[in-house]
C-alpha cells in the first residue's frame, strides 16, 4: 500500500507514561516534530509532562475516550505511535479496559484517517499471551490473555487489523520494558539498595526484558519502514534470565551485596485471593493482589527474530549495562 515514509510529526500517545515519554523524548532529540498526548493524575506523570515541555513538545491532556480529543491530537501528523492505555489499576470496572483500550483506538484510528496519517503503529503486550511458560514464542503463538488488560489489548489488535485497508498501520508486542524513568521496578531497586528483598516461590519464571531506548529504535522502525504495513512484530530484548538472575544483575548494578530470601509462593496467592473477595465487593483496594505476584510466578521467552529479519531491529543494551543506567537515574532523582 505504501512506501516508506520519513517520521515528519509524530503522535505518541500515552506521552506522561514511561515508554511513551521516553520515545517522545528521543523523537524530538532527532529533531522529528513530535506532540504528545496523556493524562496528568499523579506525581510521576506531572514530572514527565515537565519533561516533554523541557523538549518542546506539547501536550494534548484528555483521554482517548474522547473524539475531540483525538482529533486535536493527531491534527497535522503524518505518523502515530499509539501507547495509551488502561493499564492495571485495581478498583475500576472491568469494561474501562475496553473503553479505553479498545473503543479509544478505534477513535484513534477514525481521527487518523481524517487528518491523512501515513502509518499508525499500535503498541500492544506480550501479555495477550497469557502465560508463555519456558516455550519460545513468536508471532504465531497461541494467543490466551488471562486478564481484562490483556484481553482488550488483543481485542484492540483487532481493530487494528480491519482497520489496515483504510490505514497502513502496524502492531508491536512489547515485552517488559525496563529503564531511566521507569516506576514499576523501583520497589525492586529500592528493596536490593536497602540489602533485602524477599523472592516468593523458587524465582526460576523465566523473563526478557528490553531496554526502553532499544525498544524506542524497533517502535520508530515500525512507524517508517514499509515492510512493516499490515504485520505485528515483537519486540524484546535478547537475554532471557529467571528471576533469581535478574535480581542479582540489579544488586550488582547497584554496587550492593543483597541478602534474598525466598519464601513460599502460594499462602500469599491464597491470601491474595481472599483479600480481593472480601474487600472488592466494598470497593476497598487489597493491599496484596494476585497480580502483583506474578511477577514471580509468570514466564515469557519470547522471538524477536522477525523484527531483525524485516526491519533490522537490533537490541543492543544488555540488562546488566540497562540495570546500571536505570540504578543512576534513580539516584539522581533522589529515589534511591
Amino acid at each position: 500500500m505504501q512506501t516508506t515514509q520519513p517520521l515528519r510529526r509524530v503522535l505518541v500517545t500515552g506521552a506522561t507514561g514511561f515508554i511513551g515519554c521516553r520515545l517522545a523524548e528521543i523523537l524530538a532529540g532527532q529533531g522529528i516534530g513530535v506532540v504528545g498526548s496523556g493524562r496528568v493524575a499523579g506525581a510521576m506523570e506531572e514530572a514527565r509532562r515537565r519533561r516533554l515541555e523541557a523538549c518542546g513538545i506539547p501536550l494534548v491532556a484528555g483521554s482517548i475516550t474522547e473524539a475531540a480529543v483525538c482529533a486535536a491530537a493527531v491534527a497535522g501528523c503524518s505518523h502515530v505511535i499509539h501507547l495509551a492505555a488502561a493499564q492495571h489499576e485495581m478498583n475500576i470496572p472491568r469494561q474501562t479496559f475496553f473503553d479505553v483500550n479498545v473503543e479509544g483506538t478505534r477513535l484513534l484510528l477514525q481521527a487518523s484517517k481524517a487528518a491523512g496519517v501515513t502509518r499508525f503503529v499500535y503498541g500492544s503486550t506480550i501479555g495477550v499471551y497469557g502465560d508463555g511458560g519456558h516455550a519460545e514464542l513468536d508471532e504465531a503463538s497461541p494467543v490466551r490473555p488471562l486478564n481484562d488488560y490483556g484481553a482488550s489489548k488483543l481485542e484492540a489488535e483487532a481493530v487494528v487489523k480491519e482497520w489496515y485497508s483504510r490505514l497502513p498501520t502496524s502492531i508491536a508486542r512489547i515485552s517488559e520494558t525496563y529503564g531511566p524513568g521507569d516506576g514499576r521496578l523501583l520497589k525492586l531497586f529500592s528493596a536490593l539498595d536497602r540489602g533485602l528483598f524477599v523472592i516468593f516461590g523458587d524465582g526460576q519464571n523465566l523473563r526478557q526484558l528490553v531496554y526502553v531506548d532499544d525498544l524506542a529504535a524497533g517502535l520508530s522502525a515500525l512507524a517508517v519502514d514499509a515492510k512493516a504495513e499490515g504485520e505485528t512484530f515483537l519486540l524484546a530484548g535478547t537475554q532471557t534470565m529467571t528471576t533469581v538472575e535478574m535480581v542479582a544483575h540489579v544488586a550488582t548494578a547497584l554496587g550492593r551485596s543483597t541478602r534474598v530470601r525466598q519464601l513460599p509462593l502460594w499462602p500469599m496467592a491464597a491470601s491474595a485471593a481472599l483479600m480481593e473477595s472480601m474487600l472488592r465487593p466494598l470497593g476497598i483496594q487489597s493491599p496484596l493482589h494476585r497480580r502483583r505476584l506474578d511477577f514471580f510466578r509468570r514466564s515469557f521467552v519470547v522471538s524477536s527474530r522477525k523484527a531483525h529479519s524485516v526491519l533490522g531491529y537490533q537490541p543492543g543494551t544488555s540488562f546488566l549495562a540497562g540495570a546500571k543506567l536505570t540504578a543512576d537515574w534513580y539516584r539522581a532523582q533522589g529515589l534511591l
